[in-house]
């Protein structure tokens, strides 16, 4: 029987994985899959005892910018993280779908030890870690392992957009994290598009297709 769900992240996934003899359990989250721009960045946390998470851990979505970095610093002293990231040369090669569940199996092979099940956030599990991990819908709001992976995933691409708004300032990514707010839109077509623009995506393919029809 699945867990049920609940208001808020819970242990109960983790608890029913150890029931069945798993003794290293690893949440993955990825995020980035909806930005115009920049890498899609993976995380997975295995915390040795849930119960030493701080309070307040959630889907990084549901959470104030301070309150993730915050809690971000502290599972990061508690916890075992791996990171992976697909950019945005292997998001246009292969499609984001694919190029998340690449930088997911990234992370988990970026942990300094091999958890013996994953929970993964989602319906779909990368095929490299399928035999050894279940998907979990919403699992950013129903395990506290994926919840943790999602804030670290998150906070680790903010800053990474953030790095890239000092380098091409206008765009408001150090705000909207590349995502198609109506700043960024409007910047886009007023300061053109970046090397850091995924072309595969409909609103930056539509003015690269307009540049080509104004300069054949």
């Amino acid at each position: 029987m699945l867990p049920p769900m609940t208001d808020r992240p819970n242990d109960s996934f983790e608890t029913a994985a150890r029931a069945r003899g798993y003794r290293c359990v690893a949440g993955v989250d990825e995020v980035g899959r909806g930005p115009l721009c920049g890498p899609v960045v993976a995380a997975a946390v295995h915390v040795p005892d849930l119960g030493s998470l701080p309070a307040g851990v959630n889907d990084s979505k549901k959470l104030r910018p301070d309150a993730r970095q915050a809690l971000c610093a502290q599972i990061r002293r508690i916890a075992v993280v791996g990171i992976g990231e697909a950019s945005v040369e292997e998001i246009d090669g292969i499609n984001i779908l694919a190029a998340s569940q690449l930088a997911m199996s990234r992370a988990v092979a970026a942990l300094p030890l091999v958890p013996d099940h994953l929970l993964i956030d989602g319906n779909r599990l990368p095929a490299d870690l399928a035999d050894r991990a279940e998907a979990v819908v919403k699992g950013d709001e129903r395990s506290l392992s994926i919840a943790a992976a999602s804030i670290v995933a998150k906070v680790w691409r903010d800053r990474i957009m953030v790095d890239l708004a000092q380098q091409y300032p206008g765009y408001g990514w150090e705000r909207n994290a590349g995502y198609p707010t109506k700043d960024h839109l409007a910047a886009l077509q007023n300061l053109g598009v970046t090397p850091h623009h995924r072309r595969s995506f409909r609103p930056v393919h539509h003015i690269l297709y307009q540049a080509e029809i104004v300069n054949p």
